[in-house]
């Protein structure tokens, strides 16, 4: 008997890394909600739906690790140490994540820090916002002659500058994601224009796939006016790219550059 009371409260660790995508709780995979179906503790992020939560068991503990673009109250060092103390002590840990957890979400890391401590990992991938969100909104990666390829780029390194990457990738007739990028919308323009790309069509998109979903479209040389006018805000994405032009929104802009076109003639 005694020896069966002590098999009863064996703790197995394991953490798993589930992506929550975009925002709306119904992108959440199958395989992610059985993962929290099991869960004994989940550390969400700042930008999981908080909905996703009501999958894991009542019992389960529920711990906000924050992690908003700008926000250093919980460091990844903390995160780090917080994942590994619970799956000691408690069991499986979900760590829920927004979007896909290897797409800028630091996967890598947390994956690599739990397995030093030879605790047993999974990966539940998830819809990531780069290429979730604009699909949402009718915007391709690939169209046509529009574009052959995308290119899924930061607006800052880790370094808070901006990506180099993206001087590269302005270069292209690819479309080009930029993630956390809204806040530099100046200086990441203005790399677009040195290229040439004043009337390349933009699309900007607050909170996608949520309810609170706002959708600016205009093209690089008015873009930051739009971003102002409309008090865009973090989290939000750009979408630079000839496919833009396919977005509903984009036909007002056409009628305007057809009557501009008209009286220049």
């Amino acid at each position: 008997m005694i020896v069966k009371q002590l098999e009863k409260t064996i703790i197995e660790p394991k953490i798993t890394l589930v992506g929550a995508g975009p925002g709306d709780p119904d992108l959440l995979t199958l395989k992610g909600v059985k993962a929290l179906n099991t869960a004994n503790v989940v550390l969400y992020d700042a930008l999981v739906n908080e909905a996703l939560l009501n999958y894991a068991p009542e019992n389960a503990i529920k711990v906000y690790v924050g992690k908003r673009s700008g926000d250093e109250s919980f460091s990844q060092e903390l995160v780090n140490k917080l994942m590994i103390d619970y799956a000691l002590n408690y069991g499986h840990v979900v760590r829920l994540k927004s979007g896909d957890p290897f797409v800028f979400a630091r996967g890598y890391e947390e994956i690599d820090v739990a397995e030093s401590y030879s605790i047993p990992t999974e990966i539940v991938p998830g819809v990531s916002s780069a290429l979730g969100v604009p699909g949402l909104q009718k915007i391709p990666m690939v169209y046509g002659t529009l574009s052959e390829s995308f290119w899924v780029v930061t607006g800052t390194n880790a370094a808070g500058e901006i990506s180099q990457d993206l001087h590269v990738a302005a270069k292209s007739n690819a479309t080009i994601v930029v993630l956390m990028g809204v806040e530099k919308i100046k200086e990441i323009a203005s790399i677009f224009k040195a290229e040439g790309k004043a009337n390349l069509p933009v699309a900007v998109i607050e909170n996608g796939s949520s309810a609170k979903e706002n959708v600016v479209v205009g093209v690089v040389e008015t873009i930051e006016e739009l971003i102002i006018e409309k008090n865009i805000s973090s989290p939000a994405l750009l979408v630079f790219g000839n496919v833009v032009s396919l977005h509903p929104q984009f036909n007002a802009i056409k009628e305007f550059y057809a009557i501009l076109e008209r009286e220049e003639y």
